[in-house]
């Protein structure tokens, strides 16, 4: 109170300054104060604290008095002794006071980075999970196209940069590590592995959106492994699909009454019995029949007539009817056995028909 008094009297503590507390007063301070009494009372077993109640005011008074009397002190070497005490005390404050605002900062920063949703999720209005679907999309290029088809109301967008970790093969800490698979837990809110809580999923469905190519194939197998191993109940319960962007687009040139002006296929072989259809129909197309590369390079009204609009789109479920063979499955395919999956792939090369590859 002492000093706070005298630092306010010497406009060393400015009107919006906080006030001074015990610890700022006691840093660096040494002090020898001696008391003597008859019949003395001491607090708890260690006898350090003196809890007579006449000797804490008696020595409070006397302490006040001389304090006061040197820190107000109107001497040349006594002032500027106070004054240098002062500022140091001050000094003391305000180093606490800036801990302290460092130390809420860092608290509200890691509340928000572990509460917030990521950034790049583009989330959707309705909080009615039976009708939500989160599209999981490959790549920043088709994130944009897919802003532009979805409908907003329900359809939400977190978009995954390249091929996210094989989490068959890393432990929990790695998978936790890996940005993409953090914020994928993250968005679809129930947590993983055995904490994993169904009913606090945040969407109804769970879409991969992934291009219909080699490298969209192994994003979605990715994905599937992830889910698998974390959070096998979205799977079980029925709520993982993966969308069926298509791969072909033919525009008709005189297309007849009842039909549309543009036809999608979805493999090679559809595509060439569709052709043979509008060839024997006698309806011409425009050459060459466009083949889509990647989601990107789709128009937004075409990806949500063919994949992201509930009347048109194809979804394929992803199930489990075996839960070990699918594990089985799983390991061969993405675990740390080379061997297994060299002999997997050797045999399968066997029954490749050559003609059918597309190279």
């Amino acid at each position: 109170k002492t000093f706070n008094d005298a630092m306010r009297g010497a406009k060393v503590l400015k009107v919006a300054d906080s006030d001074v507390i015990k610890d700022d007063v006691l840093e660096g301070l040494t002090s020898v104060v001696t008391v003597r009494l008859a019949e003395p009372q001491f607090e708890g077993q260690t006898k350090e604290i003196l809890g007579t109640p006449a000797a804490r005011s008696v020595v409070r008074r006397v302490v006040a008095k001389e304090l006061k009397e040197f820190l107000t002190s109107s001497k040349r070497a006594e002032k500027a002794q106070a004054k240098l005490l002062m500022e140091k005390v001050l000094g003391a404050s305000k180093t606490r006071l800036a801990a302290r605002q460092h130390k809420e900062n860092q608290r509200r920063k890691n509340a928000l980075e572990s509460s917030s949703l990521p950034a790049k999720l583009a989330d959707c209005r309705s909080g009615d999970n039976e009708r939500t679907e989160l599209f999981i999309v490959e790549g920043d290029s088709a994130l944009g196209t897919a802003k532009l088809a979805r409908d907003s109301e329900y359809q939400a967008l977190l978009p995954i940069r390249g091929k996210i970790l094989n989490v068959q093969k890393a432990s929990v800490s790695d998978m936790l590590k890996n940005a993409e698979c953090a914020s994928i837990i993250q968005v679809v809110g129930a947590g993983s592995g055995r904490t994993f809580d169904l009913e606090a999923a945040r969407y109804g469905r769970v879409i991969f959106m992934a291009d219909a190519d080699s490298d969209g194939a192994h994003i979605r197998c990715l994905l599937a492994t992830l889910f698998f191993k974390y959070m096998p109940d979205m799977i079980t319960a029925g709520r993982v699909f993966t969308a069926v962007p298509p791969l072909h687009r033919i525009e008709l040139s005189n297309p007849k009454k009842g039909m549309d002006k543009y036809v999608y296929t979805y493999s090679d072989d559809e595509l060439q019995r569709k052709l043979a259809e509008l060839r024997k129909k006698n309806v011409r197309w425009k050459d060459p029949v466009q083949r889509y590369k990647g989601l990107g390079e789709m128009d937004a009204d075409q990806l949500a007539e063919t994949t992201m609009d509930p009347r048109h789109r194809t979804l394929r479920r992803l199930t489990v009817d075996d839960a070990t063979m699918a594990a089985g499955v799983f390991e061969l395919l993405m675990g740390s056995e080379v061997a297994p999956r060299k002999e997997f792939i050797v045999q399968g090369a066997y029954e490749v028909d050559l003609e059918t590859l597309d190279a």
